[in-house]
């Protein structure tokens, strides 16, 4: 259980590894078409996954947490020491902040991501989606950010919603190369996407 203490992002990160590796070893999924998507705490171990571990080749973040050290700052006073319990004490245990921080490890991400994310967010903060999305973008990766106006931790509205899914959906597709059957409702674009490559997945 990653509620467990000082296990948030090790013990969830490896539950998701191992099961996708497990149906690779069945046979039941492509190795190189695993995606991972999550919300909030699944958010967060979506792009700890990703930037820790060489197993899933795309990912979908929304309103996760990219930089702990920032969320035990900026989070609103009710969850100000919900991670003293998940991670560890802060200040005290900066460095396991940093370490566990999926910002912190870009050098090591060689796989696209899309990142959504409610503008009125008290829970997460929109500078953790801007974070990644500049870092990813910086390394060279594909990477999109979708913004929702008047959406706060978990989307409400549903146009806001429904523009999510297609929007997860289509970025799937040009990561592996497969016609979308909704790509005029895409409104984002892709930083740093190469449909050539992308055609070889």
């Amino acid at each position: 259980d990653y509620k467990s203490p000082g296990f948030w992002g090790i013990v969830d990160v490896q539950d998701c590894c191992a099961v996708a590796d497990y149906l690779v070893k069945e046979g039941k999924v492509h190795p190189k078409r695993l995606a991972i998507t999550g919300g909030s705490a699944g958010g967060y171990t979506t792009l700890a996954c990703l930037c820790f571990r060489d197993v899933f080749t795309v990912g979908a973040s929304y309103y996760g947490v990219g930089d702990l050290e920032a969320l035990a700052r900026d989070t609103h006073k009710f969850e100000s020491r919900y991670l003293d319990g998940l991670i560890g004490r802060y200040p005290q245990d900066k460095a396991v902040y940093v370490e566990r921080s999926p910002l912190h490890s870009v050098d090591s991400l060689n796989v696209p991501m899309i990142l959504f994310q409610g503008l009125e967010d008290k829970v997460v903060p929109p500078n953790q989606a801007q974070s990644m999305y500049d870092a990813v973008k910086h390394k060279g990766l594909p990477v999109a950010l979708v913004e929702f106006e008047g959406e706060g931790h978990g989307f409400r509205i549903a146009k806001n919603i429904r523009a999510a899914l297609d929007g997860e959906y289509a970025f799937y597709c040009s990561v592996f190369g497969i016609k979308c059957a909704n790509e005029e409702k895409v409104t984002y674009t892709i930083a740093n996407y190469k449909p050539a490559e992308a055609e070889k997945a």
